[in-house]
């Protein structure tokens, strides 16, 4: 007998051993209560909207009165949108990068998970050196993961030196969690350590213009990557992301010229040394008391609006920290949509939480269409070792929910899409939710969050839920969502799945 046989025929004995497992990860990660001061106290009740407290903003809008309710859970910034842009292909995404960092006149922020070391990658950083050189009022921050950002000789930090030691306008940060500590720590080889967890969230901001994606700073993501990029042009939403990402780099730590990762001058706590449940007290707070202040500010510039067909929420999620924001929302999204009205969800790794599932199954009234990514399409295809078996994981996870449905008898009002395109691989999330009558998206969420148990409990995450009354810009959102579904198709729930991924997907199902 081979040991995947002996694996899969002894599951259920194993069982109570994964559960143990599972428990102790969960011990290390400390489960910390969400941040209720961001949320209502409880779910719109099903189908039925959220009452907007008396202190905040109502749409004016009759037709978005279900949605009163997200007023009182973010800052929201009212802007025009004809100031919105949907970028629909990675090539353009890039262009678009380098040319508004060629010509930044004040800042250049980027947040993401990596910067890759290619040609491409190189070029975007010689046009913030060349605009730096020309510039010395500008000023650039960069932030991205540790483990990710330092992986190899030649990594994310050795590109971006030379900016680092030619000017002193220049700053690296790198998000470490604060659960990678001690024995883990030094024994942990590089890829693994990610699992822990990781800073995931993609903004891009250059002067007055931010770019939320889901997209890293990698040659896949510039050229055959599918993902989500909107531009948005304001003061208000870039400087609110701009102080936003300078709290996140305070808990960060700041790498100096000699390519020394240290502490930030307003941060005295090592991520990996520092008691881990000090450390994401001290984080949680300092975001918290952000979000406040940046809320009370902004329900009196949305009480006084009366211009504006567009509103954007921002929404973060920072499980480790116990910010709970996103995930609570966007439950409160799924679990509000009202009858007869439509959803459409997209992501690139199926691994929707129980929560989320159940949500969709139970709460939910909408008719919803969950698009995902086919195996060939996934990006872990053909990777070494067992991260080979996660495409086969996800389609594991979406055959059990399948199930699920069926069993619950909502099969006909949830469908499931794959997306498969030669050449391609799939890295697009998000939601269009459109209101009863409505043929055009009246709301989308996007973002990094991939909606599965990885962007709840361990890593960094930063969407916007944006509605829109705007006719052109919610062309260009449905324009966004058919160019994605034109290389889609049903999904094939029966595909089959290797023993060994059957096996130990549950155990391992919090970390991809």
């Amino acid at each position: 007998m081979s040991v995947i046989d002996f694996i899969f025929s002894w599951q259920i004995i194993l069982q109570p051993l994964f559960k143990m497992i599972r428990r102790l990860f969960s011990t290390l990660i400390a489960d910390y209560p969400p941040v209720g001061e961001f949320l209502p106290a409880a779910p719109p009740p099903n189908g039925g909207p959220h009452q907007a407290s008396a202190a905040s903003a109502t749409f004016r809008a009759s037709q978005l009165e279900s949605l009163n309710w997200l007023h009182s859970v973010s800052p929201c910034f009212p802007v025009s949108g004809d100031r919105i842009d949907i970028i629909q292909e990675p090539a353009l995404f890039y262009d678009t990068l380098v040319a508004k960092c060629a010509g930044a006149k004040r800042r250049i922020m980027l947040a993401s998970l990596y910067l890759g070391i290619g040609s491409l990658e190189t070029r975007l950083v010689d046009a913030i050196h060349a605009n730096m050189k020309k510039n010395t009022r500008l000023t650039v921050d960069v932030l991205l993961d540790f483990t990710r950002g330092t992986r190899g000789e030649r990594n994310s930090q050795t590109t971006l030196m030379p900016l680092l030691e030619e000017s002193d306008n220049c700053r690296l940060s790198l998000y470490h969690t604060p659960v990678l500590r001690g024995i883990t720590k030094r024994l942990a080889p590089p890829r693994w350590n990610e699992l822990l967890g990781i800073q995931h969230m993609k903004l891009y901001l250059v002067d007055d213009t931010v770019i939320i994606s889901g997209a890293n700073l990698s040659n896949d993501y510039f050229t055959n990557r599918q993902d989500r990029y909107v531009m948005i042009e304001d003061r208000g939403l870039a400087d609110f992301y701009a102080n936003f990402l300078k709290k996140v780099q305070e808990f960060s730590l700041k790498v100096d010229r000699t390519g020394e990762a240290k502490l930030h001058e307003n941060w005295n706590m090592l991520p990996y040394k520092s008691a881990q449940v000090d450390f994401a007290t001290e984080a949680r707070e300092r975001i918290r008391s952000y979000f406040r202040g940046v809320m009370d500010r902004q329900r009196s510039i949305c009480d006084e609006d009366k211009a504006s067909d567009t509103w954007i929420f921002p929404l973060i999620e920072m499980g480790q920290l116990g910010i709970h924001h996103d995930s609570l929302a966007t439950r409160n999204l799924l679990s509000g949509c009202l009858k007869d009205s439509q959803l459409k969800l997209a992501t690139g790794y199926f691994n929707l939480t129980e929560t989320y599932m159940d949500t969709l199954t139970k709460d939910c009234q909408a008719e919803c269409c969950i698009l995902m990514a086919h195996p060939n399409a996934n990006g872990f295809l053909g990777a070494k070792g067992p991260a080979g078996g996660i495409p086969a994981a996800y389609s594991l996870i979406a055959k059990k929910f399948h199930q699920k449905l069926k069993e619950s008898g909502q099969d006909h009002r949830v469908s499931l899409l794959e997306y498969e395109r030669t050449g391609w691989t799939y890295h697009a999330k998000g939601l269009w939710y459109y209101l009863p009558g409505s043929t055009l998206p009246n709301l989308t969420l996007i973002g990094s969050s991939n909606f599965g148990e990885r962007s709840v409990n361990r890593d960094l995450e930063a969407q916007i839920c944006l509605v829109t009354t705007n006719g052109g810009l919610q062309r260009k959102l449905q324009a966004e969502y058919d160019n994605i579904l034109q290389h889609s198709a049903a999904a094939e729930t029966e595909r089959p799945v290797p023993r060994w991924v059957r096996a130990v997907v549950g155990l391992f199902r919090n970390f991809f």
